[in-house]
């Protein structure tokens, strides 16, 4: 059912776990299955510098916010919040259809920190 690269970043998955003084936090759901996502990021200088994710949800949900959190460390805030669940599939060498609504999740929560981040910058 999942490709290799899916299963590696399902059993291996990267950038786990939380920032304790987080630039930005957003936290993102998936009604359609119940996956769960919280993602933290750290910007400097404008750039991610470090993005570590929660993941409640299956295999897919893991996966892509395993690739999805490589795929925007070190990139600038505007270039993160450009990436699209095509980027993460692509990315990912596939998905099976009824798991491809798994791929919002990420992208979904990077867009939900970024404009964590930006909010806090222009209030304080």
């Amino acid at each position: 059912m999942y490709n290799e690269t899916v299963l590696d970043h399902f059993q291996n998955p990267r950038n786990t776990g939380e920032i304790a003084d987080a630039s930005g936090v957003g936290s993102v759901g998936n009604p359609a299955c119940g996956d769960m996502m919280k993602l933290y990021i750290k910007v400097v200088d404008g750039r991610l510098m470090d993005v570590r994710y929660k993941t409640f949800g299956c295999a897919a949900a893991i996966a892509t916010s395993s690739i999805a959190s490589e795929m925007v460390k070190g990139k600038t805030v505007e270039q993160a919040e450009q990436l699209t669940r095509e980027d993460v599939v692509e990315a990912l060498h596939g998905l099976p259809e009824e798991k491809v609504n798994c791929s919002t999740l990420a992208p979904d929560a990077i867009r939900a920190a970024i404009a964590n981040y930006s909010r806090s910058r222009s209030s304080g």
